[in-house]
């Protein structure tokens, strides 16, 4: 997870025509807060009766946020995370709620996904982001020690004791591929202890909404292009109680050799995912969509689109869409229920 110093920054919009709708109708009004967490923008947009009802809901849910990225940054020293790590090799250690439930999700989804998704991936991501900033690949022999320190397989979960045992000293665990997506789930569980029944919080590629906002059908996401991520799109999803996540290499990746690597990488092979290309996924909860767009840019639109179909008669509301750049132009790879969901068809509880 990327975690970086700031200032926290919090902002709410209310505009004059809203405030006299609050004074003249019993409709609740459109506020919008964002504050900077995880090395990306946690932006909240919720409906209220009220500024003040806005500002302290928002208020519990970016510390909510903060809570769980102090629990669980890679860059921090004083993280739990980085504890846990620093006793791999030295048997079970006792951990917090938080933490010993998002290493559960991912340790499902690491076996769902038979390793494309997987944790225990940080000595792996150290090299390539080595490899980012340096402009070359890494030298074969950390390669090979840094993947004898990665799989799932080594990272061990004890539910009745709450512990997590690493197999392996110098093993890192990294939850880049799943925290953001994580936090947005606790954050609108936090709106909602707060009575906010419609909301949205959007953490980078990671989208999670709670009800549709008032007489409308629900949230209208709008899906990057993939040539040109900054320009409006003709992709559309319509959503409510469902989270949306989008993976790809549009911002993150290095040119070695005429060959562009994504700072997404394939835990079985160590190496970073290669070609253009961009995974957007629908699923009931953050979490499960974060990891899954994840875990099919390592799959492949094949692969990847085989797991989704088998994992639909559960989950009503799990559709994934690949995007690929190739000489002949941008080409659509689509699950089996992608089309319901874009038609805004899939809704409700999965």
């Amino acid at each position: 997870m990327i975690s970086i110093p700031y200032r926290a920054i919090s902002s709410v919009i209310a505009l004059a025509a809203i405030a006299h709708s609050l004074i003249f109708s019993s409709e609740p009004a459109r506020f919008e807060f964002w504050e900077a967490h995880m090395g990306t923008r946690f932006k909240i947009i919720l409906y209220a009766p009220d500024a003040e009802t806005a500002a302290r809901a928002s208020r519990a849910a970016f510390a909510r946020i903060a809570q769980l990225e102090a629990t669980m940054s890679d860059y921090r020293e004083s993280s739990e995370l980085v504890s846990l790590c620093r006793q791999a090799g030295s048997g079970p250690v006792k951990v917090s709620e938080d933490l010993f439930r998002i290493l559960t999700i991912s340790q499902e989804w690491a076996r769902r996904t038979e390793g494309a998704f997987d944790v225990t991936i940080g000595p792996l991501v150290q090299l390539w982001r080595r490899a980012r900033r340096t402009r070359t690949l890494p030298e074969a022999q950390r390669l090979q020690q840094a993947r004898a320190l990665t799989g799932y397989q080594k990272l061990h979960l004890d539910a009745t004791m709450r512990s997590v045992k690493l197999d392996l000293p110098g093993m890192q665990l990294d939850l880049g591929g799943i925290a953001k997506g994580f936090a947005a789930d606790e954050a609108i569980a936090v709106l909602r202890r707060h009575d906010i029944r419609s909301a949205l919080v959007a953490a980078g590629g990671d989208i999670v909404v709670s009800e549709a906002p008032p007489a409308t059908a629900g949230w209208i996401i709008s899906i990057a292009q993939l040539e040109s991520p900054d320009r409006p799109s003709s992709l559309s999803l319509s959503l409510r109680q469902a989270a949306v996540s989008t993976s790809g290499d549009a911002e993150q990746y290095v040119e070695i050799g005429s060959v562009r690597y994504s700072h997404i990488v394939d835990p079985r092979t160590g190496l970073g995912v290669t070609g253009r290309s961009s995974v957007t996924v629908v699923a009931p909860e953050g979490a499960i969509s974060d990891a899954l767009a994840t875990a099919l840019s390592v799959l492949g639109p094949e692969r990847g689109l085989k797991l989704i179909d088998s994992l639909e008669t559960a989950h009503e509301k799990l559709a994934a869409l690949f995007i690929q750049s190739s000489g002949q132009g941008l080409r659509y790879f689509e699950s089996k229920r992608w089309r319901a969901v874009l038609k805004g068809e899939a809704k409700g509880s999965p």
